[in-house]
């Protein structure tokens, strides 16, 4: 197993209270495979994927339990400068926000050529070279002119090229994708995700994609984990759970999918909010939104109950939405 989450929590301390982003979150993922993280805005998928990293800003952000398991190794027991080792060489991020990751003042033949000359001591000519070479396996066109450019003077599109070729750039065992696709129009988006499963396959590196877009993973993902309130509330094979969800908050998500046949009907849409972090619900934290929800539901947190020997499920009624 390439990568292993066991009973994560993160939690926030502000001045208003301490807002509990994430509350025991389980996953994991293997070599060559793509799990999609799922969830609406502030479920906690960023602040998981920043946990594993070792990038959260603490303080506010404190890690108050749990493991990752990286290659074996529980990276939350590491000293910082054997955690840096492992970023870029062994696992790498590609943020949402492209334009605000880069660094506006070098050139994108710079920023990709640090990580060679930081990482593996080559000279500026070298690491140059490295640079248009990576840019080339991301498909931008004349790399070689392009490579002394920044930032600003490439496309949305482009600079998400550059951001993963910076990830590729020492062959990481696993990339973490942050809502690659968030700022970019339709095409583009299919694109960036071709290309990712393109060089995943290339370099068979585990993929963790996080997104609140079912349609971009339909595709290329392996496995979902669905977020809800900070904790992990299904897990399932991509078709399995595109076929019959297990929980009312992924059924929610799926019916909320534009679809064609049903043109000029009303979008559904799930009801009520997301909880404040700082005031999470008992019980179940979504059965305040839930069509099914029940007094055990409002009073018992639910397990992760086994749905078939893939698919886990957080509902006590995880039976009547699968069949429903």
């Amino acid at each position: 197993m390439l990568l292993e989450v066991r009973e994560l929590y993160v939690e926030f301390r502000t001045r208003d209270g301490i807002a509990k982003a994430v509350n025991g979150v389980d996953l994991h993922v293997d070599e060559g495979e793509t799990l999609a993280v799922l969830g609406e805005s502030g479920s906690g998928k960023s602040v998981t994927a920043q946990a594993v990293m070792g990038i959260l800003d603490t303080p506010p952000a404190r890690i108050t339990g749990g493991e990752v398991l990286f290659q074996g190794r529980d990276l939350l027991r590491l000293k910082e400068d054997e955690r840096r080792k492992v970023r870029g060489a062994g696992m790498a991020m590609i943020f949402q926000d492209a334009l605000s990751s880069l660094n506006p003042v070098l050139s994108v033949g710079d920023q990709l050529g640090e990580m060679f000359r930081v990482h593996q001591g080559m000279s500026r000519k070298d690491a140059r070279a490295k640079a248009v070479e990576l840019m080339e396996r991301v498909r931008i066109p004349a790399a070689k002119e392009r490579v002394g450019q920044y930032p600003h003077q490439f496309s949305g599109g482009m600079r998400q090229r550059i951001m993963i070729a910076m990830a590729l750039a020492l062959e990481p065992a696993l990339i973490i994708a942050d809502e690659p696709t968030t700022a970019l129009d339709v095409t583009v988006q299919a694109q960036v995700m071709d290309l990712l499963a393109d060089l995943q396959r290339e370099y068979h590196m585990g993929l963790i994609l996080i997104t609140h877009d079912l349609g971009v993973v339909a595709d290329v993902a392996d496995r979902i984990a669905v977020m809800y309130a900070g904790r992990i509330v299904e897990t399932a094979p991509v078709h399995d759970l595109y076929k019959a969800p297990a929980h009312p908050y992924t059924k929610g998500l799926l019916e909320s999918i534009p679809r064609l046949d049903r043109k000029g009907q009303e979008l559904y849409a799930i009801k009520g909010l997301p909880p404040n972090l700082m005031h999470i619900p008992p019980g179940c934290a979504f059965h305040p939104r839930c069509p099914l929800a029940q007094d055990v539901c409002r009073t018992d947190v639910p397990g992760l109950f086994e749905v078939s020997e893939e698919r886990r499920s957080a509902c006590f009624y995880w039976r009547e939405t699968l069949h429903g």
